[in-house]
């Protein structure tokens, strides 16, 4: 009893801060309204909408190739960063922190840097392929319909991967090192080390990073509205930008809401999917 009296200011600001804003955006997401007037009660009328506009069928398949793209890329590059960091190289703590500066950098400074980089005319990497002779490749990368939603995903996983990295390298920094010295005078090699003992033993955090990354991806909003506002043409418009979209510049607050919903249903969903597959795979072994 004495215990859960400590507990219960957190779980009060938790549900002022938390469910609170879900109930009340859940009730608006059933209404129309201009977040002004009187609203109206619609139902389900705003859900319906939702699944036969193709705007928003494109933003939903936007968010999941990012969270894909995410989970492929981040995970392997922080774990391969994280395994070689672990084994004590020099110059261990330098290269932590270098690795780990993209995080610690504001979003707004990270976007600009890459649209510097992505500029047609005197970014880095247009100038790069010129210098190299493929002048072919040069491309306005982020006013591109076919290149855009590219644009925006590589600097989003080139931002999260010193966090994915630092994550597993305290991860692996905290298993037994009785370990490794036994498997050493068992005549294990390096990777067979690190793909039998390694990694296994950090499942827990694997599975940690894997879901920040898949959950981060399903709700990005920064990175997608400052480097193309969800453009050109809503190539590379996703579910946040849009219903940013939809409520502060077409007032229709209740459509905008049924967004938000459905981002927290999306998320819940996918991430009980996540949790059974890791739950499922544990037994295979």
């Amino acid at each position: 009893m004495a215990i859960g009296v400590f507990v219960i200011p957190g779980l009060l600001f938790y549900t002022l801060v938390v469910i609170v804003p879900i109930f009340f955006t859940i009730c608006y997401s059933l209404n129309e309204w201009n977040g002004i007037g009187e609203s109206v009660f619609v139902g389900i009328r705003n859900y319906r909408d939702l699944v036969v506009e193709d705007g928003f069928i494109k933003a939903v398949i936007n968010s999941l190739v990012i969270a894909a793209s995410s989970i492929m890329f981040q995970i392997p590059i922080g774990l391969f960063f994280a395994l070689i960091l672990a084994r004590g190289i020099k110059g261990e703590s330098l290269l932590r922190n270098i690795y780990f500066i993209p995080f610690i950098i504001s979003t707004v400074v990270v976007c600009q840097l890459w649209m510097k980089i992505y500029h047609p005319h005197y970014g880095l990497l247009n100038l790069g392929l010129e210098k190299i002779g493929l002048e072919n490749l040069i491309n306005q990368w982020l006013g591109n319909r076919d290149t855009a939603l590219v644009a925006v995903i590589v600097p989003i996983i080139w931002q999260y991967i010193g966090y994915h990295m630092l994550l597993l390298y305290t991860s692996i920094k905290s298993i037994p090192k009785d370990i490794y010295e036994a498997a050493y005078i068992d005549g294990a090699s390096n990777s067979q080390i690190s793909f039998r003992i390694t990694i296994p033993l950090i499942r827990p955090m694997l599975k940690t990073c894997i879901t920040l990354a898949l959950i981060g991806a399903l709700k990005i909003f920064d990175q997608v509205y400052l480097l193309t506002g969800g453009g050109p043409l809503h190539a590379s418009e996703v579910p946040s930008t849009l219903m940013f979209q939809t409520i502060f510049h077409k007032s229709k607050y209740g459509y905008g809401s049924s967004m938000a919903v459905f981002i927290i249903v999306e998320c819940l969903i996918l991430t009980l999917i996540l949790q059974k597959a890791f739950k499922t795979r544990q037994y295979t072994y």
